[in-house]
């Protein structure tokens, strides 16, 4: 078998600097013959330093797995392994990666199971899962130990998903010949450490992870390998009834304390309210408009849940007059379901968390972010389903809900994560705090079951308002209502767009919408102010939690004691203390921190 790293093709500078960073003509994954100039980069560096173990981070829908089986193939061809095992998340990823194999000559078995034992001599090797080598690690350990193995784990941060998996992985690959260790996101949101990857101390003594090859979203953005991502953020009206009878509301985007703020977000999820319709009905729009110049473009809901995830599809199917794909990842199918919506032309795809990680389908040009995973993690690997471009000018647009972690995330898409196995305390995680807080929401509210099962936690009402674009860190457009032309401005640009393009049309559309908000305002009649029919003593109660929860965010910001700070707003609006304020005083209080919190 040749070989380009064979001892006649010395390695060195001169391959890459003639390679292109993107081929438009992107060959099915893992069948590339020609390389992007990073995995011939990557695969330059590793052959210099021939090291053990190898952690290549490349962002999403780069190509990990072209240059995992190429560097493979030239490991087996220099005679320096004589055998692979592949470690994937899930089942559907180890099939993909025996099927991207076979394509490149490598012979992987992913039907191998822990009582097989031995895998056939017809095979290079066997593909399984991290849960499969957990319940028998010394099945795999006689396996790698029997030949000189490559051992490639794919996605290593899920070796530290359990402490008994980390042990697995040590007991089983310990003594591997090799190990590549790939990762789209190189981070955990904890400080379980992962197996094989280096830590080094950095100037604080934090532990941080050693990367030997990164090629990030930036890198690759830039290089055309992936696609630009706008998220079309939206706000809302949300009202629902807690466990101990009180009906509360807030909007989606306010300021708020966690446990208001992941309320506000649970509502907005439910599929009884509007909040759900009208989000899905502008995503199918938006996906519409990219189909005109992307004819196969797909669609994909991401939801909490299946009970979710079935109630979405059904509003999908009403909205479209198609039935989607619907993909739990519990059932036997799933990974059939997957191939079959990313070889064909249908519009959309609901799923829970099957497709979130690593699972290629290249046609998914629209998202919406239907879940309440919050990590860093999470939210990078979902992202990831959108990025994977097929030619220049492809653009990803994803629906997200107006919450502050996420909007967070979406602004730092480009920025470099590493995983630390130690806390900074004078430099904590921004995204950490808001990382559980549904969690800590829900363990609130199961606390109080035992004391009082009068009620349950029920969504009343939510309603949808289109908010603004967040592209590359900055921001555009202003509320307005959902199927105006103004909400369209943002829908509806075109689907083939370079990245400098999209910032250039967002500005454009930006001010055309203020203009058209203009315009609109100086047309209608001033609407009468509402009356409120409500008690006075529920609307008093909802001002003053209302009121104290935008206390303690402006406390927290600026270090000072929750009543420095209302003695300080109650000077400037005027009026009693809260106890004995109109509602009216308590909103003068309230917008005046809103304007504070929000500059």
């Amino acid at each position: 078998m040749s070989s380009s790293f064979a001892p006649d093709h010395p390695i060195g500078g001169t391959v890459a600097e003639h390679l292109p960073p993107a081929f438009p003509d992107r060959a099915v994954r893992g069948t590339a013959q020609s390389l992007r100039a990073w995995q011939q980069e990557a695969l330059e560096q590793y052959f210099r330093e021939e090291p053990r173990d190898f952690l290549a981070a490349a962002t999403p829908g780069a190509g990990k797995t072209t240059f995992a089986l190429r560097l493979a193939k030239e490991l087996l061809a220099q005679r320096k392994v004589d055998r692979i095992t592949v470690v994937a998340p899930t089942e559907h990823l180890k099939h993909q990666w025996a099927e991207a194999a076979h394509r490149v000559g490598i012979r992987l078995d992913p039907t191998f199971t822990n009582r097989d034992r031995r895998a056939g001599r017809h095979y290079h090797g066997v593909a399984v899962t991290y849960a499969q080598v957990a319940v028998n690690a010394a099945v795999h350990k006689e396996l790698t130990e029997s030949e000189r193995s490559l051992v490639i784990l794919d996605e290593v941060h899920h070796g530290g998903d359990a402490l008994s998996w980390g042990d697995a992985l040590r007991e089983a690959f310990q003594r591997a010949t090799r190990r590549l260790l790939l990762s789209g996101t190189p981070f955990r949101s904890d400080t379980a450490p992962i197996p094989f990857v280096t830590y080094l101390p950095n100037e604080k003594g934090i532990r941080i992870s050693r990367t030997d090859y990164s090629y990030g979203y930036d890198k690759a953005l830039a290089d055309g390998v992936v696609r630009p991502v706008i998220f079309l953020s939206y706000a809302g009206r949300m009202r629902w009834r807690t466990k101990t009878g009180d009906e509360m509301e807030a909007r989606l985007g306010d300021p708020d304390t966690k446990d208001v703020t992941s309320q506000a977000w649970r509502t907005a999820l439910s599929p009884e309210g509007e909040w759900i319709p009208a989000v899905l009905k502008a995503a199918d729009r938006r996906l519409t408009e990219v189909r005109q110049s992307v004819p196969d473009a797909g669609g994909l809901v991401i939801a909490t849940d299946q009970i979710a995830a079935r109630a979405y599809a059904k509003i999908l199917h009403e909205v479209t007059g198609e039935k989607p794909t619907v993909v739990l990842s519990d059932e036997k199918e799933a990974g059939d379901r997957i191939s079959e919506f990313s070889a064909g032309d249908s519009r959309w795809m609901v799923a829970v968390r099957m497709v979130s990680e690593g699972v290629d389908v290249p046609r998914l040009c629209v998202g919406v972010y239907a879940t309440s995973a919050s990590t860093p993690l999470f939210f990078a690997q979902a992202i990831g389903r959108f990025v994977r471009a097929r030619r220049r000018g492809e653009v990803a647009s994803v629906f997200v809900p107006s919450v502050p972690v996420l909007l967070a995330l979406a602004s730092e898409l480009e920025r470099q994560r590493d995983h630390a196995l130690d806390r900074d305390s004078d430099n904590p995680d921004p995204f950490a705090p808001e990382e559980d807080m549904l969690d800590e929401a829900n363990r609130a509210e199961k606390a109080s079951d035992s004391l009082l099962e009068e009620y349950t936690w029920q969504a009343i009402e939510s309603e949808a308002t289109f908010e603004k674009v967040v592209f590359d860190g900055d921001e555009f457009g202003q509320l307005v209502e959902p199927g105006t032309p103004e909400e369209f401005d943002f829908i509806g640009i075109p689907g083939l767009l370079d990245p400098e393009q999209v910032s250039e049309l967002l500005k454009s559309r930006q001010q055309r919408q203020a203009r058209r908000v203009s315009d609109r305002q100086r047309k209608e009649p001033p609407q009468p102010e509402k009356t409120d029919t409500g008690p006075l003593y529920r609307d008093l109660k909802e001002q003053r939690q209302l009121l104290n929860s935008l206390v303690g965010i402006w406390a927290r910001t600026t270090q000072q004691p929750h009543g420095a700070v209302h003695n300080e707003i109650r000077k400037i609006c005027g009026g009693p203390p809260v106890a004995q304020a109109s509602v009216h005083q308590l909103q003068a209080r309230i917008d005046l921190l809103r304007r504070r919190i929000n500059r």
